[in-house]
């Protein structure tokens, strides 16, 4: 079988998986965060933090929860991390230094994961669990409570409640990620992922049968679960530098594509929990088409530019073998690479620094998106709600009549919240790579010379405002300089959107509904997929293109 095949063969077997669990997956969540029970365990939570759960809360509310809880992630992991060397089971490591310690609790509280240490050298089985893992669940919860209180703006009607976030976030937690994240973890160790909390091992390095007479050490640790919750919550942190190239994490062929099954499951099956929950399923396959179309696009120029045959070395290897992992070819990483970009994961399994040019700007292309096809867990969602309000604007100033979604009119105080969502990310992104740039010190951080070291920076800063966390590798950017930039941009790049987005919620959630007429545009039509999708990539492209011709198109243009 052809390696073209064969990544085919492998995208096909993903989208039938999806599409099986589109329904189900969608319908349950849409029950969870419309029930009106609660669990025992969630009980025992609510009382731990003192939290009424049917209290409903207005948008500065909600807001105020999900803002004091983030804060008292990032100091707790904070802490964990500075006192790791007293704790017990931190394999002999030190205490993590404060400006990186800062900088990765504020990468694992924002979903982003940034990774500026290697996870098997810096971080103890205390910290990788109670602490990584812990908020690897949070996290994608937040997210996902913060797109419900969205769909409930749309959904409610002359009110200025949104729901509880204290009960979303419990909810999400206890009944979505944790049984979820529980069963593919038993999927991973039966497939050869370790899970484990044994020491530090020295290991001969063999080749060929033969011992070179090196060694390496490696340590075990709870990988399965960590790697589990990782993908099914687009967060991307891996336990070993190496992320999910190492084959601890991810061993095998099945494993990758079941992890790709992971990262993309949950984006995708709530669109059908907001077709559920606004009383239209066919609005949510709406978003699902859009969401859908973008990504299969650019899983398929992905895979043509790393299959394209430029010279007898890659014709040799079927491919652009450099930096991919044989085991996975070049089909599966290409996948994997669309994937985990489109998405806020950012998990690795290979090094999209090793990605021909063009590839390499398709990866950044996906975080400048807004990672909204389907996007990070919850944040894909409301980011896609919030691009869909502006094209029904675009739509109604074209046709001369009011603008109209989801029976709610979309008037000047929601076009500003929506404006200022879309541009907070990339005048975050584009004024630190500049600062970057123009300063002394931090180009010394990157491994390359030209666009494709400029790329390296870029990336670095669109992966940490965009909460991906995937690195383009060959950057440095364990230093004061880049740890104390990318911190902000992941704080700022995670919570500023938020504000909007509920902002947006409380102001759509107090109108009345406006009746539908012969003039109202049809948001479940595939015409609106149409204008939804151009409205992504124009919005894109006329923000990022200059950037994104200094970096990969110059590299690509010229290879």
């Amino acid at each position: 079988m052809s390696p073209v095949l064969a990544g085919v063969l492998q995208l096909l077997a993903l989208v039938a998986a999806l599409a099986l669990a589109y329904v189900p997956a969608g319908t349950y969540m849409a029950r969870v965060y419309s029930s009106k029970r609660h669990l025992r365990v969630e009980r025992w939570a609510y009382r731990a933090i003192g939290a009424d759960p049917d209290t409903e809360m207005t948008w500065t509310a909600y807001l105020r929860g999900v803002l004091a809880f983030s804060v008292v992630g990032v100091l707790f992991l904070y802490l964990l991390m500075r006192l790791q060397g007293v704790l017990p089971g931190s394999l002999g490591f030190a205490s993590v230094d404060p400006a990186q310690s800062f900088n990765t609790a504020v990468s694992f509280v924002t979903n982003t994961n940034w990774q500026s240490y290697y996870g098997e050298q810096t971080m103890g089985h205390v910290v990788q669990t109670a602490g990584l893992a812990v908020q690897n669940f949070l996290s994608a919860a937040v997210g996902m409570a913060v797109a419900v209180a969205l769909v409930r703006g749309f959904a409610r009607a002359r009110t200025g409640d949104l729901g509880n976030f204290w009960a979303d976030l419990v909810r999400g937690t206890v009944r979505i990620l944790v049984p979820a994240a529980a069963i593919a973890a038993v999927v991973l160790v039966a497939c050869g992922v370790i899970q484990n909390f044994s020491g530090i091992h020295e290991v001969g390095q063999f080749f060929n049968g033969h011992s070179t007479g090196g060694s390496q050490q490696w340590n075990g640790g709870a990988v399965a679960s960590q790697e589990a919750i990782k993908e099914l919550g687009t967060n991307g942190g891996g336990y070993f530098n190496a992320n999910s190239a190492h084959p601890f994490e991810n061993p095998t062929p099945f494993t990758n594509l079941f992890e790709i099954f992971l990262i993309l499951v949950i984006p995708f099956s709530l669109t059908r929990t907001f077709g559920v929950l606004v009383g239209n399923v066919r609005q949510g396959h709406a978003v699902l088409a859009t969401m859908f179309t973008i990504w299969l696009g650019f899983a398929a120029l992905m895979m043509w530019t790393e299959f394209a045959h430029h010279g007898p070395a890659l014709q040799a290897a079927g491919g652009a073998m450099e930096g991919k992992e044989v085991r996975f070819g070049v089909g599966s990483s290409s996948v994997f690479a669309v994937s985990t970009t489109l998405t806020s994961t950012g998990a690795v399994d290979s090094f999209h620094s090793s990605f021909t040019g063009l590839g390499g700007g398709l990866t950044l292309l996906s975080m400048m998106l807004g990672e909204i096809a389907p996007g990070g867990t919850g944040s894909g969602l409301y980011g896609m709600m919030i691009l869909a309000v502006i094209a029904v604007f675009v739509a109604g100033l074209m046709v001369g009549r009011t603008p109209e979604y989801l029976g709610k009119k979309i008037g000047a105080r929601e076009m500003k919240l929506a404006a200022c969502y879309i541009l907070i990310t990339p005048a975050l992104v584009l004024v630190l790579t500049a600062a970057s740039v123009a300063l002394p010190t931090p180009p010394h951080s990157t491994l390359n010379p030209g666009a494709h070291g400029f790329s390296e920076i870029l990336y670095a800063f669109t992966s940490a405002a965009n909460n991906n966390g995937s690195a383009f590798a060959g950057l440095n950017a364990n230093t004061d300089w880049f740890n104390t930039t990318t911190a902000p941009a992941m704080l700022l790049g995670r919570f500023l959107p938020m504000v909007f987005v509920l902002a947006l919620a409380g102001s759509l959630a107090g109108q009345r509904p406006v009746p539908v007429t012969v003039g109202t545009l049809r948001t479940e039509k595939p015409l609106f997929t149409g204008l939804l999708v151009g409205a992504v990539l124009i919005i894109t492209g006329l923000t990022y293109f200059p950037a994104l011709a200094l970096g990969p198109l110059a590299e690509g243009l010229a290879s």
